[in-house]
């Protein structure tokens, strides 16, 4: 079995978060986070929120006044924990360790002005799927499928609060679908592409609970320039927490 050694990784100058091999973070949830842009009076929610990588980056850019993150997995929660309480953060950021199926008396409904989820891409029956729970669960939607996000979303969010999500293209009408069933209408979109004239390995999509049609596609991030190195959005979305901190 793979080592499950913890470890830190580096945020900000005075910002450093734990991982493991079943609990890291990948440029997704960057992306992701950096996409939700939450506004100074925002209460922003993650769901399955893992080592807490997306409040961390929240706290680090944007500063909301109120962040919490949600985890059923209790290795990644411990994670999470520690990355607060040796960062001395543990005001700041709020860990809520539960399944977000269940999140019923839990967390407050229609409060949020922001809820985001980095989902499970692969859907049941497709896929190798992993050994250990983390790891499958992490891939496979054996605890969160679109639609409990969807639902989850829409129960905790304010009327016009924003749910963002990022998933891989070929999910898009899985999206769409659970969104409007949820009553969150879907309003933007990013790819997110490696190089251009390559087809988008990721997307980034913004609904609205309770707002009218009306859809736009954003700008693409284009991961590469033509010379095979990160483009200057990228660069900096990466690597700018050389030059930051808390």
């Amino acid at each position: 079995m793979a080592s499950r050694k913890e470890r830190t990784e580096a945020l900000a100058t005075n910002l450093n978060i734990y991982v493991s091999d079943a609990h890291i973070f990948t440029s997704d949830a960057i992306v992701l986070a950096d996409f939700c842009a939450p506004r100074h009076k925002d209460k922003c929610c993650d769901l399955g929120t893992g080592n807490g990588i997306i409040p961390l980056l929240w706290l680090r850019d944007y500063k909301p006044a109120e962040i919490v993150g949600v985890e059923l997995s209790e290795s990644a929660v411990k994670l999470f924990s520690k990355t607060l309480k040796e960062n001395n953060i543990e005001d700041k950021i709020s860990i809520v360790h539960n399944d977000l199926r269940k999140l019923k008396g839990v967390l407050p409904n229609e409060y949020y002005d922001i809820v985001s989820i980095n989902p499970p891409y692969k859907k049941l029956g497709t896929g190798i799927v992993n050994d250990g729970e983390d790891y499958k669960n992490a891939r496979h939607e054996f605890t969160c499928t679109l639609e409990d996000a969807a639902k989850a979303a829409s129960t905790l969010l304010k009327f016009g609060g924003r749910f963002c999500i990022c998933q891989r293209p070929e999910r898009l009408p899985d999206i769409f679908a659970a969104m409007r069933k949820y009553k969150i209408e879907p309003k933007s979109m990013r790819e997110v592409i490696q190089r251009t004239g390559k087809e988008p390995n990721l997307v980034i999509v913004e609904g609205k609970k309770g707002s009218a049609p009306g859809f736009r596609i954003r700008e693409p991030l284009i991961i590469e320039n033509e010379n095979g190195k990160y483009s200057e959005e990228a660069e900096k979305l990466f690597y700018g927490y050389k030059y930051k901190e808390i």
